[in-house]
């Protein structure tokens, strides 16, 4: 440990003198003096994760309790981990079982490293939130610079994780339950390798609007649900459970669920209590545009029979409409859409109702989904699909990917320790090493009262 102490304050200090000086004589940006400090920092987490992980190493081999039931089968076997500083290599003794066949590394074990793992947690967290955002690739440069991560090493990180459950972020119970709650749902269309597309849902809940700026609105304490499902009612059953841990049900008068009209989002009226189902504005818009958008104020018409919520009238605007139109595909088009708005004829007059507050899912669906899934000309699996619509629904939520990967990766690791150190003997061993490097250190033996010196001295206790 001295040696490494040493190593690290001399590094330390040569670099900020170094590029302090650059500074002053080569008039170079603080930006650039911030990244060399960042590599020399990044160089010293190599260092101090080497020596922590050496130092367990030796206290697992000196133990009472270790050599009880393990004898040493290899020493100083080498191994490489990546983490966010850079890669760590380091030595660590192979342990054999005296009674049963079993090989272990108990150092690495106890401090999380399973025998095939050769990216710390950490980093492999750091790639899992960039590439929620950007293409694997980019992001296994963005998460460690000074490492070389491929495209498969990153999906390998996101599969380790795991499809992330909704759930998976805490469910806050409001203070006030409001009389109305307001759903909206749709999915989005990602290309699959093997052809065709994979449509992932989402379906997020809301208060209400609120005005933040002239023409802008913003969801009260929005949440949001989504992912493949092989049935809907999976979905729905989350979002009705939501809705019963967040809120006092009792208190609820009614829920908009707005939506295109596709039958897995109409189920969800079924499913979730006291929930009424309005077309949406945006499918409503573009039926109205195709049946209309060719002849002269046909538009126009068709909304002021939605308006007057005259079916009647509006019957008779489609008829006027298809007797004017020419061609058979164009009017199959406009039956198609007088189709549409008449299923829903009974959705359509929520529009008009003052507690109505709109739908924007086609607005959301690009920035939870479409930015990542279906914007750029990629080819997906459907698992991928899957694990991504959650990981960027579990980022909307506000989930925290490293506490996740952690809370994930004990639980697989629980069982599997295999050794409990004396943890007194170790501290004793600890405070000796420590108290031994620091007052070797140059800095403190040398009578200055510099501010190294001040600081090592408190810390030593003198």
């Amino acid at each position: 440990m001295k040696n490494s102490i040493t190593e690290i304050a001399g590094l330390i200090t040569r670099s900020f003198e170094e590029n302090f000086e650059k500074i002053l004589m080569e008039k170079k940006d603080i930006s650039e003096f911030v990244i060399e400090i960042k590599k020399t920092l990044d160089h010293v987490g190599v260092i101090l994760t080497k020596e922590v992980l050496e130092m367990l190493d030796s206290l697992v081999k000196s133990d009472s309790r270790r050599k009880q039931n393990w004898h040493v089968h290899e020493k100083a076997v080498p191994n490489t981990l990546a983490t966010i500083f850079g890669e760590v290599h380091y030595r660590r003794t192979y342990y054999k079982h005296k009674s049963e066949k079993e090989y272990r590394h108990l150092s690495d074990e106890l401090v999380g490293i399973d025998s095939y793992d050769k990216m710390d947690i950490s980093l492999k967290s750091k790639l899992i939130e960039e590439a929620i955002d950007t293409p694997y690739a980019r992001s296994g440069r963005k998460a460690a610079e000074a490492i070389e991560i491929s495209s498969q090493s990153v999906m390998n990180a996101i599969r380790e994780l795991g499809p992330v459950k909704s759930s998976e972020v805490k469910i806050l119970r409001a203070k006030e339950t409001p009389k109305i709650l307001y759903i909206e749902a749709d999915e989005d269309h990602a290309a699959l390798q093997t052809g065709g597309c994979a449509e992932p849902k989402l379906v997020y809940l809301h208060e209400g609007r609120k005005q933040v700026g002239k023409d802008r609105f913003r969801l009260q304490n929005v949440r949001y649900f989504g992912g493949m499902y092989k049935e809907s009612e999976e979905l729905w059953n989350e979002v009705a459970n939501y809705i019963d841990q967040a809120y006092d049900y009792d208190q609820i008068e009614k829920i908009y669920l707005s939506g295109d009209g596709a039958r897995w989002i109409k189920a969800g009226a079924a499913i979730v209590n006291k929930s009424i189902f309005v077309l949406d504005r945006y499918h409503l818009n573009k039926a109205v545009k195709s049946a209309g958008a060719h002849l002269e104020n046909a538009e126009r018409e068709i909304w002021k029979a939605i308006r007057r919520r005259d079916k009647k009238y509006l019957k008779v605007v489609f008829e006027t409409i298809l007797d004017a139109t020419e061609t058979e595909a164009k009017a199959e088009t406009v039956k198609e859409a007088k189709a549409y708005i008449l299923n829903h004829w009974e959705n359509l007059k929520h529009h008009y109702s003052d507690d109505y507050s709109g739908c924007s899912a086609e607005g959301h669906i690009s920035h939870i989904y479409s930015d990542r899934l279906s914007s750029r000309p990629l080819g997906w699996s459907r698992e991928g699909v899957d694990q991504m619509a959650r990981l960027r629904v579990f980022k909307a939520n506000g989930g925290n990917i490293y506490d996740l990967a952690l809370k994930k990766k004990q639980e697989r690791i629980r069982e599997t320790k295999t050794i409990e150190l004396d943890l007194k003997v170790c501290r004793k061993k600890m405070q000796k090493a420590s108290g031994e490097t620091i007052g070797n250190l140059p800095a403190l033996n040398s009578g200055k009262r510099t501010q190294l010196a001040l600081a090592l001295r408190a810390f030593r206790g003198i």
